[in-house]
């Protein structure tokens, strides 16, 4: 009988303990609440948030940061790793930016995570209240360089989802020196004519993907930099803005090159452009290809298909010069709707080094329920299927 009553106590002990070791590897929770954050959009609750991000990044075990509803007033704010696990920062409430624009001073940031592996940012809205700083740079006045809302840099296995991001001093949200990136369901707005308000800017970033996506700026609404690898975009909607655009590249000599580039089901509603690539007209030793733009709708976009690589803002640095940017193996496939400009498809291309395997299959654009135009300079590629505007290839 005692042997019985051995085993179920040894029995027990051990359900008991692997309970408790249960317990003590689950994932803890980081309320910012509870690191002294204020939800009252008034009190700076910079300090609780680093206090809150320092315990989820030395955590021994995958960490959550939970930020409850409610309005946070946030300085600049750097979220340094590496951290020793994942960590999820969650976001229930609204992160809110200084009234002043000029509290976040020259650091060119707002929300940075920097140096950081494994990272899911979900939910929540972020309010940069950039109002203030663009009536600064329309007004000429001496203005700090202005911040973006969310950068990441140099981060690595990372998911951006649900976010809503309004009124940006600079571009919203920025990939820079990332691998295997994850960006869907967010939504960034700014008014259409607020200045340098980019939605998502990527560059030297290798492996990101871009889904769901609703975009409304003052400028591009993805803007794709230098030494971009391994980039797709789906079901993206673009306006106002200024399009999807590949550079502008080629200011400097010494430029990597962008590469595997897709954007697939896209919807453009009134944007200055639609699918664009520009390039400084000066000489630089990068390239633009295999890039691949599918399945898209334009409605009233000024510029559908566009390549300028003659960009030379000012006439400053460049004129009598010509890009040295190479762009080759560019696919258009399947975009409909109208433009809002006689001219549809322009391809101005670099008479040095003009752009090769550019193809178009089945474009079917309007202007006014006519058949716009087309033009092409310094080009070489192929056209089939239905072609409005005629084909200047």
């Amino acid at each position: 009988m005692a042997s019985v009553v051995e085993a179920a106590f040894l029995v027990i002990s051990c359900f008991l303990c692997s309970v408790l070791l249960g317990f003590s590897n689950a994932a803890p929770t980081f309320n910012v609440v509870k690191f002294g954050a204020k939800p009252d959009g008034k009190s700076d609750s910079t300090e609780p948030f680093m206090r809150a991000w320092n315990s989820a990044c030395t955590s021994l075990s995958a960490a959550t940061i939970y930020v409850p509803k409610g309005r946070y007033l946030l300085r600049n704010i750097n979220f340094r790793g590496p951290c020793k696990r994942k960590v999820t920062f969650l976001i229930a409430g609204t992160l809110v930016a200084p009234e002043d624009y000029r509290a976040l001073g020259d650091s060119g940031f707002w929300i940075l995570f920097n140096h950081v592996d494994n990272l899911v940012v979900s939910g929540g809205n972020l309010d940069a209240k950039g109002a203030g700083f663009w009536n600064c740079r329309r007004s000429g006045n001496d203005c700090p360089v202005g911040a973006r809302t969310m950068t990441f840099n140099w981060v690595n296995n990372l998911v951006v989802s649900g976010i809503t991001s309004v009124n940006s001093q600079l571009s919203h949200l920025v990939i820079n020196t990332c691998n295997n990136v994850v960006v869907k369901n967010v939504r960034l707005i700014a008014p259409d004519q607020s200045p340098n308000t980019d939605g998502i800017h990527v560059e030297h970033s290798n492996g990101i993907t871009i889904n769901g996506c609703t975009l409304q700026t003052g400028d591009d609404c993805i803007s794709i930099g230098e030494a971009t690898y391994n980039l797709f975009m789906s079901h993206i909607k673009c306006g106002p803005g200024h399009g999807v655009s590949i550079g502008s590249l080629g200011k400097q000599m010494d430029e990597k090159g962008v590469e595997n580039v897709t954007l697939t089901n896209a919807i453009f509603s009134g944007s200055d452009n639609g699918v664009r690539i520009k390039t400084w007209a000066r000489p630089s030793k990068g390239f633009v290809r295999n890039v691949l733009f599918q399945n898209i709708i334009m409605n009233k976009v000024e510029n559908p298909i566009i390549i300028d690589q003659n960009y030379c803002p000012n006439n400053l640095g460049c004129p009598g010069q010509t890009s040295g940017i190479k762009i080759s193996q560019i696919t258009y496939m399947n975009i409909n709707g109208s433009s809002a400009t006689p001219e549809a498809v322009t391809f101005d291309c670099s008479p040095s080094n003009p752009c090769e395997g550019i193809k178009l299959q089945d474009i079917n654009l309007t202007y006014k329920d006519k058949p716009p135009t087309s033009s092409c300079k310094n080009i070489n590629g192929t056209s089939s299927g239905t072609l409005v505007p005629e084909s200047c290839l």
